[in-house]
């Protein structure tokens, strides 16, 4: 059994580790062979290491750990209003039929519109800065977690509710306890999704309606055909956006959650 565990957990390690580091390793190893063919100009397919340079520089600087900071700190902000407004009111049209038949067009409406849309709106009625970016995070995820709620809520089984009447859970000990127990796992997942399209959506906002942060970075660097260092902020995006996703996989593994991904 010992044996059979330490098995089990080196194949585990491979999957998760080694397999994701070669693909990586092997990815750098033909980019440095394109690159060092000329297929293209050099300021338009930096190599491997012109990247490795810009990183340097970035560092050095102290830029890429501000544009960082910035970033993060409005997709905070945005996210989290998102979430701690959807919840609530993905709860009541989950709850109440009334309510949803009367809101669920207008929630569908703005759910349907690109965030992108209202960029004008947001440089008009916020100028340029952090509060722009924070309200466009905040239209491109609060809808579709409303919707998330709204539905893991609609799909509790029946019985969930008579047996917590037999029980005598009323009111708060019935949310407490019975429905947001039921529904946590599909909203993890609404969080893992919308997250991921706050963070596209904080590099766009930026790239128009910022003064800094890893999308006004992107474009000054697009500007001054600095490519390496359009590269490092690519790169840099992509790493935050896996580990963003990776914390939030994490609440899968809370006792109350964890039922909900058994085999």
């Amino acid at each position: 059994m010992f044996e059979s565990r330490l098995v089990k957990e080196e194949s585990s390690f491979i999957r998760t580790y080694i397999f994701p580091l070669g693909v990586a390793l092997a990815f750098i190893a033909l980019w440095g062979t394109l690159s060092a063919l000329h297929l293209f100009p050099k300021s338009a397919f930096p190599s491997p290491m012109d990247v490795l340079v810009g990183f340097r520089e970035e560092i050095v600087s102290g830029r890429l750990w501000n544009d960082l900071v910035a970033s993060l700190f409005r997709v905070s902000m945005g996210f989290v209003l998102a979430v701690v407004l959807s919840v609530p009111l993905g709860l009541l049209l989950g709850h109440a039929a009334s309510a949803r038949e009367a809101l669920l067009p207008a929630v569908n409406f703005f759910r349907s519109l690109s965030p992108l849309a209202w960029i004008p709106f947001a440089i008009l009625w916020f100028g340029v800065g952090d509060l722009p970016v924070v309200f466009l995070i905040f239209m491109a995820t609060f809808f579709s977690l409303v919707l998330a709620v709204m539905a893991a809520v609609a799909n509790i089984p029946s019985v969930f509710f008579r047996v917590a009447a037999d029980y005598g859970f009323r009111g708060w000990s019935l949310l407490w306890n019975v429905t947001l127990p039921a529904i946590m796992p599909q909203i993890i997942t609404a969080l893992r999704v919308t997250a991921g399209v706050a963070w596209l959506v904080v590099v766009a906002a930026e790239m128009i309606a910022g003064r800094d942060g890893l999308g006004f970075a992107i474009w000054d660097a697009r500007n001054g055909l600095r490519t390496d260092l359009l590269v490092c902020g690519m790169i840099v995006i992509g790493i935050i956006g896996v580990l963003l996703d990776r914390l939030l996989v994490r609440l899968t593994h809370l006792p109350n959650v964890r039922w909900g991904y058994e085999r």
